[in-house]
C-alpha cells in the first residue's frame, strides 16, 4: 500500500497545487501576465503626460488591459498603444461601473478586484496591491498602507510626524481640492520645524513612496504643512492621482503645474521601496 504522502504528491501532479485539474492550471499559468504595479502607476502618470509616451516598464500590461476593453466594446481599438491615457481611464471605470463598482472602486483606477475580473481567461494579475483597512493614527482616518508608510518615514527620521488631515475626507476641507477624498493622503504639521527639517521630512517621506511636498501660505490660502499623497494607493481620489503623475513629470502637484519645489530623491513606491 502506497504512503499517504505519495498519494498526495500524486494527488497535486494531476490537479495542480490550487486543486484544479492539471490541464486548467497549466492553461493559467501559459496565461500573460499584468503587473498591476506598474499598470497603477501608468495610470496616474500617463494622463499627465503630453507627448503619449507610455510609462517604462508598464506597455505591455497596459496592452493588455486595453485589449481587455476594446473586446468589450468599451474602448476603441484606436486607443490600444500601451498608454493609459484619460481615454482608458474612463473606459476602465465604465468597466468597473459594469461590475456594479462605485465611489473610489469605479474611478477609472485599476483595483485588484476589477483588474482580475478584466482578466479572466486572458491575463493573470502579478505584483498585487491595495490599501488595506481603514485605520485611525492621531485622530484622522488613513488607510492601512498609508498608515505603514508614514511609520517607516518617521523611523528614517527619528521623530514623530502630527496629522493635520487624513483621508478619506469628502468634502472636509475645500482648500485641498478634492485630493483628501480618496485614500493615501496626508497633511502634515510644521509647527516648530526648521526649514532644513521640513525638507528632511518632505525627503523621508519621498523615499518610502510618498509625493510630498512643503505647502506655504503664498501658494494658497492654508497654513505652512505637508502635503503627502501615496504613489500606487488605489483608493486614491482622481485629484491626487494627478497629483502623483504631475510628481514623476518633475512638477509640484499644484494647479499652475510648477517645477517641483522639493529635495531630489529616486522615485519609488512602497512596495519598491520594501524591495529595494
Amino acid at each position: 500500500m502506497k504512503s499517504p504522502s505519495f498519494a498526495a504528491a500524486l494527488l497535486a501532479c494531476l490537479t495542480g497545487v490550487s486543486g484544479m485539474p492539471a490541464a486548467r492550471a497549466a492553461d493559467v499559468r501559459a496565461l500573460p501576465r499584468v503587473n498591476m504595479e506598474a499598470t497603477v502607476k501608468a495610470a496616474q502618470i500617463d494622463p499627465r503626460r503630453s507627448d503619449g509616451k507610455p510609462t517604462p516598464g508598464a506597455r505591455a500590461g497596459v496592452l493588455l488591459v486595453e485589449r481587455a476593453l476594446r473586446d468589450r466594446h468599451l474602448l476603441d481599438a484606436k486607443w490600444v498603444d500601451g498608454y493609459f491615457g484619460t481615454t482608458t481611464v474612463v473606459a476602465f471605470a465604465r468597466f468597473q461601473r459594469s461590475l456594479g463598482l462605485t465611489g473610489l472602486a469605479a474611478d477609472g483606477l485599476p483595483g485588484k478586484a476589477s483588474l482580475t475580473r478584466l482578466g479572466a481567461g486572458r491575463f493573470t494579475v502579478t505584483h498585487t496591491i491595495g490599501p488595506g483597512a481603514r485605520v485611525s493614527v492621531g485622530g484622522v482616518v488613513v488607510d492601512t498602507r498609508t498608515r505603514n508608510m508614514l511609520v517607516e518615514a518617521e523611523r528614517l527620521l527619528g521623530r514623530d510626524l502630527v496629522l493635520l488631515q487624513g483621508s478619506y475626507n469628502r468634502g472636509g476641507d475645500p482648500t485641498s481640492a478634492g485630493t483628501h477624498d480618496g485614500g493615501g493622503v496626508v497633511d502634515i504639521s510644521v509647527e516648530r520645524m526648521s526649514s532644513a527639517t521640513r525638507v528632511a521630512v518632505v525627503r523621508a517621506l519621498r523615499r518610502v513612496g510618498f509625493a510630498a511636498w512643503v505647502r506655504n501660505p503664498d501658494q494658497a490660502d492654508w497654513p505652512w504643512h505637508i502635503h503627502a499623497a501615496a504613489i500606487n494607493d488605489t483608493d486614491l481620489s482622481s485629484q491626487a492621482q494627478h497629483q502623483i503623475g504631475d510628481y514623476y513629470l518633475g512638477l509640484n502637484g499644484l494647479a499652475g503645474r510648477g517645477p517641483d519645489d522639493g529635495p531630489k530623491v529616486t522615485i519609488r513606491t512602497w512596495e519598491e521601496y520594501q524591495r529595494r
